[in-house]
């Protein structure tokens, strides 16, 4: 074979390597549009990743995406609080409970306290809702509310006496704020004994107090993302009722989602006529998502507080 045709011969292997790497080349340019294998999305997950409790400290469930804290961008729409209550652990603390099982229809002392990431016990907590610390308790079918303000022991534990007539697991929430950052931190209680279960009332404007108060819920159209303007007006014997200042306020509102039991915060707007509206008790809460919601209201009067309680529904 001759130089020439050796050398033509050579050009033709260069082109076929050539094309083959090109044609290489764009199979790997493709892949950029396919998703980060598994391991890199754990590992971009990590590095945004929340504030820091492991995996078993929460509750089987997932806290709403801002998409769906959000509803898409129609006027006056706005993005809900983030949830809480959903992990025994946030902002750097956790909550410790000594002893998380208790007798039912015995009154006992429950004992918690709080602690940091190096397992100190915390001691100094701000003055929240005239507060340093609430804890609020309800079982898991959205029944046997308390909201308790507990004693803060000598070794920076906190105590409370609580009597739980019912058997079944319980949620505890400890809910209050350190250095200038608000935390709910949950975790269950336990009753031994047949748990007999209650269906969650369907919504209704109108509920009556322990203490026989008649109460009128107006809550507009509640919707996913909006802020909703909840208006309670209270009245006793036909006559319509100005509550007393109870926790720095005209009242005092919980909000808890049906199935996670997530904490919801809420503001209070108003108390009696301020606004040119009748005698009430005002509140603002943006709902993360679609569902059924309990709303347990306090209120003062005649220096008794009164507990009552409404399901909301958000579509």
């Amino acid at each position: 074979m001759n130089a020439p045709i050796k050398l033509a011969g050579f050009a033709a292997t260069l082109a076929v390597l050539f094309g083959g790497g090109a044609l290489a080349g764009g199979a790997v340019d493709l892949d950029r549009d396919k998703p980060a294998a598994p391991h890199a999305e754990a590992a971009e997950a990590k590095s945004e990743g929340a504030h820091g409790a492991a995996s078993e400290e929460h509750e089987n469930v997932s806290t709403p995406t801002h998409d769906e804290n959000t509803s898409g961008g129609h006027g006056g729409e706005t993005a809900a609080d983030p949830v809480r209550g959903l992990a025994v652990a946030e902002n750097g603390l956790r909550v410790v409970v000594e002893d998380p099982e208790l007798r039912r229809g015995r009154t006992e002392a429950v004992r918690f306290r709080i602690v940091d990431e190096g397992g100190e016990t915390v001691r100094d907590f701000d003055v929240e809702h005239t507060k340093r610390m609430h804890l609020i308790v309800a079982r898991r079918d959205l029944t046997g509310f308390q909201h308790l303000h507990p004693q803060q022991d000598a070794d920076g534990g906190w105590s409370v006496p609580l009597r739980l007539d019912d058997a079944g697991s319980y949620r505890l929430f400890a809910d209050f704020s350190y250095d200038g950052e608000p935390s709910t931190l949950a975790a269950d209680l336990r009753v031994d004994g047949a748990a007999d279960l209650e269906a969650l009332p369907e919504p209704a404007p109108r509920a009556v107090s322990d203490g026989g108060y008649d109460v009128r819920l107006d809550a507009g159209r509640a919707r996913l993302g909006q802020e909703a303007d909840l208006r309670f007006a209270i009245s006793r014997d036909g006559q319509s009722v100005h509550t007393e200042p109870y926790l720095g306020a005209g009242g005092h509102l919980v909000a808890l989602r049906e199935g996670d039991l997530a904490f919801l915060h809420v503001h209070p707007t108003e108390h009696g006529d301020d606004g040119g509206h009748d005698d009430g008790v005002g509140f603002a809460a943006t709902f993360p998502t679609e569902g059924r919601y309990r709303l347990f209201l306090q209120f003062k009067h005649d220096r008794r507080v009164q507990t009552v309680a409404f399901t909301q529904e958000v579509k």
